[in-house]
């Protein structure tokens, strides 16, 4: 975007480069930091991955959608780890389990692209609502999960919703340059502020 310095991104895509649809993430990334979200196209971020508009189509439905790759794997993550914690975990103890299991997603790639996407985020009202739908799919996710293993609302949509503020809260940290911490070291570090802040309410 106008105004930010370049980004450094790990390997320009080749052609022969496998993972089309990581590429196509890349390469939107890239373009919306250089040239803004709204004046980037479809047929833009193809050429940028070295691929075709069609096999954009076949990955994403809109450009918006590059910019939310990986949820539907992202709330199964946390869902499964929710589901293997042990039987006598507390809720959030079984949340926990459901972040650290999703954090393996996050890969050094998506760390260093991190903060433009952010940005392009941010910057659009539109995005910025999408991404509460992706909040809502987390806890739907991790609600689900609890409520399998017995837990009743409201503690099970509780717990989930304290999730989604650690995660968020956490991969923001992250993503920041100046942070040199994991995601799992900063995602029991949000959850044990989220605790003690639930502690002094009472």
């Amino acid at each position: 975007m106008t105004g930010q310095s370049p980004i450094v991104y790990p390997g320009r895509m080749s052609r022969w480069e496998p993972q089309a649809r990581e590429r196509l993430v890349r390469a939107a990334v890239e373009l919306f930091d250089e040239h803004g979200y709204d004046s980037t196209t479809v047929v833009q971020i193809a050429q940028r991955a070295g691929l075709t508009k069609s096999t954009f189509f076949r990955h994403f439905p809109d450009k918006r959608e590059v910019l939310f790759a990986g949820q539907d794997v992202l709330c199964e993550l946390l869902a499964g780890g929710i589901d293997a914690a042990p039987d006598e975990a507390t809720p959030l103890s079984a949340v926990a389990a459901g972040l650290e299991a999703a954090a393996g997603n996050f890969t050094p790639e998506l760390h260093a692209i991190g903060p433009a996407l952010r940005a392009v985020v941010e910057s659009n009202s539109d995005l910025r609502e999408r991404e509460a739908l992706k909040h809502h799919s987390f806890a739907d996710a991790m609600t689900l999960a609890l409520r399998r293993r017995g837990i009743a609302d409201p503690a099970a949509g509780l717990a989930a919703w304290l999730g989604v503020l650690a995660f968020t809260d956490a991969y923001a940290c992250w993503i920041d340059p100046a942070c040199d911490q994991e995601l799992t070291a900063l995602l029991r570090l949000k959850l044990r502020e989220l605790r003690a802040a639930i502690s002094s309410l009472d």
